[in-house]
């Protein structure tokens, strides 16, 4: 088994200022380190337990089986922050049969973002007689 010490989810974005304008200013995700220089450089945001790379470019939007899965604490207030930002919200926060709150919005190439509240009583937090 190859042991994985560290990962990250790599975008190559059909336009990069528009796709960092989206991630570090709208998503307000917090900047890990930036490499290069323009107007192809890279950035890379802390994600959670993870990282997502912004860099180089393509010309042709990712394919629609990519998508980022995203925790939030509160995904009611994830939704009127980010409205409030502008960012188009494609379905707004509804609480699945699963048990998950998730709400739907996409970058500026289309690829498809789930920000998902886990509930208190939901059995990835909750492990009863734990």
């Amino acid at each position: 088994m190859v042991h994985v010490l560290s990962s990250r989810i790599l975008l190559r974005p059909t336009d990069p200022e528009r796709s960092r304008a989206f991630y570090g200013e709208r998503l307000g995700l917090a900047v890990y380190r930036e490499f290069g220089t323009e107007p192809e450089r890279g950035t890379v945001y802390f994600l959670g337990g993870g990282y997502l790379e912004v860099s180089g470019r393509s010309e042709t939007p990712p394919e629609p089986a990519t998508r980022l899965w995203l925790q939030v604490a509160d995904a009611a207030a994830a939704h009127d922050e980010l409205r409030v930002k502008g960012v188009e919200i494609v379905r707004p926060p509804v609480k699945e049969p699963w048990g998950l709150v998730e709400m739907w919005i996409a970058d500026p190439d289309g690829t498809p973002i789930v920000l998902v509240e886990v509930p208190a009583d939901h059995p990835m937090r909750y492990r009863p007689g734990i």
